[in-house]
């Protein structure tokens, strides 16, 4: 684990990387009222803060969503993106963690640090943590478990399969990052931009690294993407399609081609014809994740971005959550 100075170093290095591409954004506003804080949750390497938004008449057994922030913003996140909205219609507990100053200047989940994406040590073992209190409280299903989020949230979901593949079932990465991009690209700035220049085998390898000797099952992945985003480059999800694909065994060629609501979607199946990789991209859409305010599912906030197609609805529908 970084000392202290070390992380606060790299969290300045990160700031500057970030002004410089454009990554910081409004935050949204401070943790709903509707999620409540966990304390107590573990060791905490990574000295992230746990909230949590349980629905009232939540059964044993139930599902859980992580959802994951992105730069400058907080818990809340789960509230406009339509995750707690969804919690209730669909009876699933939903998991917000939440970046700390200390950590990250602009409250980054800090998915390009090397002792905070390994496992069991910083912020991915402390989100693995929050997994485990979340089940044990809540009695939950540990076979029902999902990842997702949102840029920096995105690249730190793509942390979790990499180096926790056995604690979900599938995720979904919005306008985020393959993993071990930084180390691939030499910083998170060229990351965000699409300068690693690996083979799907390369990118494979960086996953099969975080977790060596695992055999599987790999969590399967969806991602959106907005094809005029100028932060995180619309070519990280080509490289996270060459990255997943490569670790579930299947090949680069989509087998469904087709649009939902308009928009391009594409599915990637294995061997044995499971959908183990699928994507939207969002034409005409910049940074941001994707909202449907008119159906009920999320909110528009700065980079909560209402393309009348909701990420959350199509990921828990997908996941058979409603």
């Amino acid at each position: 684990m970084p000392t202290t100075a070390a992380r606060l170093t790299a969290a300045f290095v990160a700031l500057v990387a970030a002004l410089a591409a454009g990554l910081l954004t409004p935050g949204t506003a401070a943790a709903a009222a509707s999620l409540t804080e966990v304390t107590g949750f573990g060791s905490n390497p990574g000295a992230l803060r746990m909230f949590r938004y349980d629905p009232p008449d939540l059964p044993a057994n139930a599902p859980v969503v992580v959802a994951l922030h992105g730069c400058t913003q907080d818990a809340g996140y789960a509230v406009n993106s339509g995750w707690t909205t969804l919690a209730d219609r669909w009876h699933f507990s939903v998991v917000a963690p939440q970046q700390t100053t200390n950590n990250n200047f602009n409250n980054c989940f800090d998915w390009f640090q090397l002792g905070d994406i390994e496992r069991g040590d910083g912020e991915a073992a402390s989100i693995a943590q929050m997994v485990d209190r979340q089940l044990a409280d809540v009695q939950g299903d540990p076979s029902r478990v999902f990842v997702t989020g949102l840029s920096a949230g995105g690249g730190m979901t793509a942390v979790m399969m990499a180096a926790y593949p056995e604690k979900f079932r599938a995720a979904g990465i919005v306008a985020g990052l393959p993993y071990d991009c930084s180390n691939a690209a030499g910083g998170p700035y060229p990351c965000m931009y699409g300068w690693a220049n690996q083979t799907p085998a390369q990118w494979g390898d960086r996953v099969r690294r975080a977790r060596p000797g695992y055999t599987g099952p790999w969590p399967a992945l969806t991602v959106f993407q907005g094809s005029a985003d100028g932060t995180v480059k619309p070519s990280n999800m080509t490289d996270l399609v060459r990255q997943w694909t490569d670790v579930q065994g299947a090949d680069q060629s989509a087998d469904l081609s087709d649009t939902v609501a308009g928009y391009p979607h594409r599915v990637f199946t294995n061997p044995s014809g499971k959908s183990v990789v699928e994507t939207y991209g969002i034409t005409g859409m910049g940074h941001g994740q994707p909202v449907d305010p008119a159906t009920g599912c999320g909110a528009t906030a700065p980079y909560i971005l209402d393309v009348h197609l909701c990420a959350a609805y199509q990921l828990g529908h997908a996941w058979g959550l409603g």
